[in-house]
């Protein structure tokens, strides 16, 4: 039985390690498109195509159940994925679901009108791609009024975390975090909106001070899903556990390697 998780990259890995400790009996196949990551610089056609690409890897792998680890791909490819393309007895959930609800304290399911929440002042971090998309901001709108939201789109996190090069990530985390405040000074709460981003958590933290809430998506969309497989246990699938890349299997084992502090073996896609 398999769950797929699927990242453009190795960000993934951060909601992966957490639903595999929410979720120890199930098991799950992670996708990297590391050939073709990062796609936070990419146009939104490309990033459907390529995302459609790798859910349809993890259908043929014998997932029935899909998570798009990605920001990116969950902010510019999902909703047109979900009215068109993915197969009836398929699912595929993003990851702007569980942290919406834990922002505004209400289930999706939740058809109220928008209400009042107490956090007012709300800075995103995210890919280029998901800043321009405003998919968070539309989502949250939904369901919450009177909260600011300010987009920082951090170019290069992505590319410095996938190289390796934590030094030059942490300089670049900190001049996002400075350009963030300079248009809104005092945020009440942080957002990591990339998978990525929880493995330079501490340095987000530090830059934005330690009055300023900071929401990761890993442990919450361990909790979302542990949830969903409760109510929809037909969506558990086939498959065996397994990580796959489009990218060169030993590159990306390394990189996971260090990143999880514990081996990860990568096949090709």
């Amino acid at each position: 039985m398999a769950v797929g998780i699927f990242d453009s990259g190795l960000g993934g890995l951060t909601v992966l390690e957490a639903v595999q400790k929410r979720l120890p009996d199930v098991e799950f196949v992670y996708l990297a498109d590391s050939a073709n990551a990062p796609y936070g610089v990419r146009t939104a056609d490309d990033i459907y195509n390529l995302t459609c690409a790798a859910v349809q890897r993890l259908f043929d792998a014998g997932c029935d159940l899909v998570i798009l680890a990605c920001n990116t791909a969950s902010a510019a490819a999902l909703r047109r994925m979900q009215e068109g393309w993915i197969p009836t007895d398929k699912r595929v959930l993003g990851v702007f679901v569980p942290l919406i609800e834990a922002l505004t304290e209400r289930d999706w399911g939740d058809n109220s009108p928008p209400r009042e929440v107490d956090v007012k002042h709300v800075a995103l971090f995210a890919t280029p791609a998901t800043v321009s998309s405003r998919a968070f901001q539309r989502e949250l709108a939904f369901r919450a009024i009177g909260v600011d939201v300010e987009a920082q789109a951090c170019g290069g996190v992505v590319d410095a975390i996938e190289d390796g090069d934590m030094i030059l990530a942490e300089a670049l985390v900190r001049s996002h975090v400075d350009a963030l405040k300079r248009k809104m000074p005092e945020p009440h709460a942080g957002i990591l909106g990339c998978t990525h981003y929880p493995l330079m958590a501490e340095t987000f933290q530090a830059a934005l001070g330690p009055d300023v809430t900071l929401y990761s998506q890993a442990n919450l969309v361990g909790d979302s899903l542990a949830d969903y497989l409760e109510r929809h246990p037909d969506k558990i699938g086939a498959g065996t556990s397994a990580y796959l890349t489009t990218g060169d299997p030993k590159r990306v084992s390394d990189r996971a390697t260090q990143f999880l502090r514990r081996q990860i073996i990568f096949e090709s896609a």
